[in-house]
């Protein structure tokens, strides 16, 4: 597991809704049994600064910044890819979230 790898939300009860989880949390941490991550979904009401488009595979997801939760890692297993080359526009997104700018 990796910081800004892309997982596939495993979770039928929600998987319809957002397909894909996005992996935040920096590998220092990795010993932690938790990894924080970020919903990513096909369509979002747009709100400047927080919702952030991002290409995945030839496709557009939104990154759900304020869904940001934890989850037991074991529920991350199937890697769809990394999205590290758009890691400032995420860390942007958090920042908003938290510092408003």
């Amino acid at each position: 597991m990796a910081q800004f790898d892309v997982y596939k939300n495993e979770n039928e009860r929600t998987n319809k809704d957002v397909p894909y989880l996005l992996d935040i949390q920096n590998d220092l941490l990795s010993s932690l049994d938790t990894r924080v991550v970020i919903p990513l979904v096909f369509s979002l009401a747009k709100v400047d600064g927080l919702t952030k488009e991002l290409k995945i595979d030839d496709e557009i997801l939104y990154l759900y910044t304020d869904q940001m939760a934890t989850i037991p890692f074991s529920l991350l297993s199937e890697k769809i890819c990394s999205i590290k080359e758009q890691s400032e526009e995420i860390k942007n997104s958090i920042d908003f979230l938290i510092y408003g700018f």
